[in-house]
């Protein structure tokens, strides 16, 4: 999801970036053995295969859709319960919503756009709040009477499977921190006694803010910039299974394409440190993606691992990772404005 920037503005924040990335970071240490060498975790060396596109937007003749984008999903009784950002004519930004059994049958479900607001609303997280017991769903908004005008907002439910049901959007932040430029693309994660809200600004920066958990989703601290470099949106952190660590894939640019990088930390609350943070050696990139069908993307672009639980410690199961994705090759963007690139959704599995 990205709020368009001035393009020299993006070009002095992708430098500057590149600079800070390779001046300031330092290397996860090496794995040993070949053991280690097989397990992307913990060597860094993921690679991936894709197939075709899953999902492309849904043919509405009195709202014409451009994209689809900004996917997060999760496995509840027995489906898949996908939200999504869908950009089109009539309404720029909204949020919709998709459940089925099987993703090859993902074509097949019905869509529906929430009814949040009749404002702008995007870039969604869904996730189930334990200490609630109530589903919640983490997206921005537009608020002018606020600057920045956009906010984190955010609202619940006890029945995941009504699009209906959804509260109308809070605000996460009774007032807007001083501290922070133009934010975008709010991320949340518990541990044992805290909420934990990750973003990122868009000169290059990730932050993260906390609250207790009696307290959430209210109470937030001063933001701090947690990871500063060659990154720039749509940061998503998990809670590696069985390891105790947490991995954390960040956007990135090069040119016109988008790809991902991957960092690594002992706790929410420690420096993250590169594991595949290269466009050289990344996360997920065309470097390391290959197609087994037609070749129909170039980007890899905001993207939600897909989880081994639902909750909000956001479980992955670091031996079988699997990636969902906005992609678009470079041919259907050329000489296109940013919300009319025709983004669709696509599946990376990781292999050996």
């Amino acid at each position: 999801m990205r709020e368009i920037l001035p393009p020299l503005l993006l070009v002095m924040a992708a430098v500057a970036g590149v600079a800070q990335d390779e001046a300031t970071t330092k290397p996860a240490p090496p794995a040993q053995g070949k053991a280690a060498a097989a397990n992307p975790i913990q060597s860094g060396d993921f690679r991936w295969i894709v197939g075709p596109p899953l999902l492309g937007p849904a043919p509405r003749p009195a709202d014409p859709c451009h994209s689809i984008k900004d996917p997060t999903v999760v496995f509840w009784k027995g489906r898949w319960h996908l939200f999504c950002t869908i950009r089109s004519k009539v309404r720029s930004h909204q949020i919709e919503y998709l459940s089925f059994k099987d993703w090859n049958d993902i074509g097949k479900a019905e869509r529906h756009v929430l009814t949040l607001t009749d404002g702008y609303f995007c870039a969604p997280q869904v996730f189930y709040f334990t200490p609630h017991q109530r589903w919640c769903l983490v997206y921005q908004v537009i608020d002018k009477s606020r600057q920045p005008a956009l906010q984190p907002a955010f609202s619940t439910t006890q029945d995941l499977a009504d699009p209906k049901s959804w509260s109308k959007p809070a605000l996460l932040f009774e007032r807007s921190p001083d501290n922070v430029p133009r934010w975008i693309d709010f991320w949340v994660i518990c541990d044992e006694t805290r909420a934990h809200l990750f973003f990122t600004s868009l000169d290059g920066r990730m932050w993260r803010a906390e609250t207790k958990l009696a307290d959430f989703p209210r109470g937030w601290s001063k933001p701090a910039v947690v990871l500063q470099g060659d990154i720039f949106e749509a940061s998503h952190t998990y809670r590696l299974k069985g390891l105790d660590r947490y991995l954390t894939v960040v956007e990135a640019q090069a040119g016109s394409r988008r790809y991902y990088k991957a960092y690594v930390a002992d706790r929410l609350d420690a420096k993250w440190q590169p594991l595949a943070a290269t466009r050289a050696k990344p996360f997920a990139a065309p470097v390391n993606v290959r197609h087994t069908g037609d070749h129909w993307t170039d980007s890899i672009s905001h993207g939600e691992l897909l989880r081994a639980g639902h909750d909000e410690h956001l479980d992955v199961d670091p031996a079988k990772l699997r990636f969902l994705f906005q992609g678009v090759a470079d041919a259907a963007q050329k000489g296109k404005k940013y919300g009319e690139i025709p983004y669709r959704l696509g599946l990376l599995e990781a292999v050996p």
